[in-house]
């Protein structure tokens, strides 16, 4: 039985949708049109100019500023999807412990050990977000951690966690753009990007500098959302595929999108080796419904009430995460490789 206070929230947040859906679609706000739409072909080439690009970031990192709060709240310090047993029945208080296994499942698919001969002991976490994978993999590997992100209320919020935490003296944080990182080459036995890749609007420069700052015989891990891999004979995805991913480009500041073949062929226009990648869609599958439960709790409603229109806006296309999914159009892709040494 739905308690009043939920029917209460689920009504509120309705109607809150609807009003802002509606002042969204007769309004001329579209930050990213440019930068949208289509797949992007294997060079990773898109036009972006220089003012596109500085709004893209800016809107990325004002996106996080407002949202970071609500989801340690809710979700806690791990700012990414969980991993799931596609046949299994998932409770609440199974999420966190998936966002946990779906670092595990990621070092155990990219073969990271943890001898001490060959684990990691130098790691960059590419769009850190609040640092909890940072913090983990330092834990784990007893490793120094650099974490990068463009919004500077998560950097702080990271490094007063790991502060906390008893990890300042290994784990820090900054922030700073991933298409220019401020390290020098060769410098991370293990490179890491969870759920980053998506925001990044040039795709070679994104995996090029991945390749950059990774030490010789490092590997490369890359956990990101995708479109699906076209058909030999397509040139593009189709009309209503690209118009379902521009409204989550609207909402999520994301430029377009590529393919997990597209990762693939620019990870081998750069000699890198081991490469491999996997479909985690089904894996995936309980999130996006999870994440839509706990906005429709009291809480949920009010804290994303009060974080400001870029908030309320992601959270209006997280239905279309889920539409985006069960048509195939969206992939929750892992793609790994290890730099040659």
């Amino acid at each position: 039985m739905i308690s009043l206070r939920g029917a209460c929230a689920s009504t509120l947040l309705t109607t809150t949708v609807t009003r802002h859906s509606i002042f969204f679609a007769g309004s001329n706000l579209q930050p990213l049109k440019r930068l949208r739409g289509g797949a992007i072909r294997a060079n990773g080439s898109l036009a972006v100019n220089a003012a596109d690009d500085q709004r893209l970031k800016k809107g990325i990192a004002e996106f996080y500023d407002e949202s970071s709060g609500i989801w340690e709240n809710i979700w806690g310090e791990h700012m990414h999807h969980g991993f799931y047993d596609p046949d299994a029945i998932v409770q609440i208080s199974d999420h966190r412990s998936a966002q946990i296994r779906m670092i595990e499942q990621a070092l155990l698919f990219a073969s990271v050990t943890e001898d001490s001969s060959k684990k990691p002991r130098s790691i960059v976490d590419v769009g850190c977000g609040i640092g909890g994978s940072s913090r983990y993999l330092s834990r784990k590997y007893g490793a120094e951690c650099c974490g990068i992100t463009l919004s500077p209320v998560q950097a702080e919020r990271a490094q007063a966690l790991a502060t906390a935490q008893g990890l300042a003296n290994k784990v820090s944080f900054q922030v700073a753009d991933a298409l220019n990182q401020p390290f020098p080459d060769g410098k991370f036995d293990l490179v890491w990007s969870m759920e980053s890749g998506e925001h990044m609007p040039d795709k070679l420069k994104f995996v090029s500098e991945l390749a950059r700052v990774a030490a010789p015989g490092a590997t490369i891990i890359i956990v990101t959302w995708c479109h699906r891999d076209l058909y030999p004979t397509e040139e593009s995805l189709r009309p209503d595929e690209k118009r379902l991913l521009d409204k989550i480009c609207d909402g999520f500041y994301l430029p377009a999108w590529c393919s997990t073949a597209d990762y693939i062929k620019l990870l081998e226009s750069l000699s890198l080796e081991d490469i491999k990648a996997a479909d985690w869609s089904d894996n995936v599958a309980p999130f996006w419904p999870a994440v839509i439960r706990s906005a429709l709790t009291w809480d949920g409603l009010t804290s994303l009430l009060r974080s400001g229109w870029k908030t309320i806006r992601g959270a209006l296309v997280m239905p279309l995460m889920i539409e985006g999914f069960k048509k195939g159009v969206i992939k929750f892709s892992i793609i790994t490789c290890r730099k040659p040494e």
